[in-house]
């Protein structure tokens, strides 16, 4: 037989035209044996047999394939797997091989239910598929004991080539700063970036967000922060949200330090979430002209339930602290993190100023003016109280005109600045003292003359941001004179 074997042919050569010898090999039953030449003309008598292929070192006939498909089947759905999908697909020829493969998927965790979800793996080569992508998975970061959340999660990466596909994304996801030990918990929040192309989605958002500043270096920590904006399409949901942001108020730059920071924002849906909470702050009386400041603030409140916490906190500031839904609306204004808030927290600072005979009208004003004191500790507003009757000697009244008293610190601002003050045998109020910069407050120890009390910075829609009586002096950081509007609104407004 071996003088048959050219050596110059190809095995499918081979095998076409010596077939009928290799069909005895195949069919325990054979037919008698007729000459080549009966073969060679009349093929097509033998419809049940094509082209031979050789899968898993066995060469097999259409018919035996189908009765080795039909086995393997018959041994998927006693193990309960529901082989429908299987049909496209290629299965190796014997029941070991697919046990094998079967067993191993159950060792990395998976359960016959997470099989039947993509049945497809069963295709996947243990050595050729399934090894090979999950030492890889492991060796960019993804523990052991996660690659079977990881393959439930996102079973197409099995089917994947480690240098074609895999790599080329982890090499990507590099470039933009990603550090090495965050690729595995990207990953598992977001498996399916593995499966994206380089030049798609992927390099179009992050162009795009540069592009309305977002600072480069700080793509790899929101990608770290929120994965997901890297299968985001520009045009059909980053771009609308940020142009809408931008036409309510919000200057372009405030937009990018906002996603920066929160990359999540970008998640939110236009249509379904933010355009409608927009319109329920205005429906509860939040002004317009505030909704930049409102939302630069706390950013969350554009994909919170707005309506559902709005009603509530409305009606228990109504109930508990006997603020009219216009004073709350001046609340959210100021904290719009009050939405949020826990009634049992706000409660905490309110009965400590009802312990201390202040009236509830009173703390309706205080809180009103100064929601902030919602959030303070009631340890510190004890110190700070009781340093107040003993130390100061003052009228609570002037705690109800300036409740912004117990948001400064007692050790760091409060004690030593009164104390200068006694020093030079000086009486001011409590705002003049407390509401400025230390380099201000020196200044005004050093003057002859005590200035009047300021309000605190106010904001104007365009302009710039003013202390009342100041004779229209910027309040900034740094005295920059070319510092433009939108990063004086920056400074003043933003506490992400």
């Amino acid at each position: 037989m071996s003088s048959l074997l050219p050596k110059t042919k190809k095995l499918s050569s081979f095998i076409t035209r010596h077939y009928p010898i290799l069909k005895t090999l195949i069919n325990p039953h054979p037919s008698p044996l007729l000459p080549i030449s009966h073969y060679a003309t009349q093929s097509s008598k033998f419809p049940e047999y094509e082209m031979p292929t050789v899968t898993w070192g066995v060469i097999q006939g259409k018919k035996e394939k189908l009765i080795n498909r039909v086995k393997i089947c018959d041994y998927l759905k006693t193990l309960g797997i529901i082989t429908d999908e299987l049909e496209p697909i290629e299965l190796p020829s014997t029941i070991e091989v697919i046990s094998e493969r079967v067993e191993f998927l159950q060792k990395l965790g998976l359960t016959i239910d997470d099989i039947n979800e993509y049945p497809l793996m069963l295709g996947c080569s243990v050595r050729k598929n399934l090894i090979p992508v999950l030492a890889y998975l492991e060796k960019i970061g993804i523990s052991r004991s996660k690659l079977g959340e990881f393959v439930k999660n996102y079973p197409q990466v099995l089917h994947a080539s480690v240098v074609v596909e895999l790599a080329p994304v982890v090499k990507f996801l590099r470039g933009l700063d990603v550090e090495k030990q965050d690729l595995g918990y990207v990953l598992m929040k977001y498996p399916e970036l593995l499966g994206f192309k380089l030049e798609g989605t992927m390099s179009t958002s992050v162009a795009y967000l540069v592009s309305v500043g977002v600072s480069p270096r700080d793509i790899g920590p929101m990608v770290t922060q929120y994965p997901y904006l890297l299968g985001m399409r520009v045009g059909t949901m980053i771009k609308p949200l940020v142009d809408y942001l931008v036409s309510i108020g919000l200057p372009k730059k405030i937009v990018a330090r906002m996603i920066e920071k929160r990359a999540y924002v970008i998640g939110y849906s236009l249509e379904e979430t933010v355009k409608p909470n927009v319109e329920c702050l205005i429906s509860f009386g939040v002004r317009r002209e505030m909704l930049p400041l409102v939302i630069a603030q706390y950013p969350q409140i554009l994909g919170l339930p707005v309506k559902a916490k709005m009603s509530t906190q409305q009606y228990f500031f109504s109930l508990k602290l006997k603020v009219d839904p216009e004073g709350f609306a001046r609340v959210v204004e100021k904290m719009p993190q009050i939405v949020s808030l826990k009634q049992n927290v706000i409660m905490k600072p309110v009965e400590f100023l009802l312990g201390r005979a202040f009236k509830v009208e009173d703390i309706a004003k205080m809180v009103v003016r100064c929601p902030q004191i919602l959030c303070s500790r009631v340890e510190l507003m004890k110190n700070s109280y009781y340093f107040y009757k003993t130390e100061m000697g003052r009228p609570m009244k002037e705690l109800v005109e300036y409740p912004e008293y117990f948001t400064y610190s007692l050790e760091s601002r409060i004690k030593p600045r009164y104390q200068k003050l006694q020093s030079k045998g000086i009486r001011s109020s409590l705002n003049w003292f407390l509401n400025c910069s230390d380099q201000r407050f020196e200044e005004r120890l050093e003057g002859n003359f005590i200035d009047a009390d300021t309000e605190g910075p106010v904001f104007d829609m365009g302009g710039k941001l003013d202390m009342p009586g100041g004779g229209g002096e910027v309040v900034s950081d740094e005295d920059d004179d070319e510092s433009d509007d939108d990063e004086v609104l920056y400074r003043r407004t933003l506490t992400l």
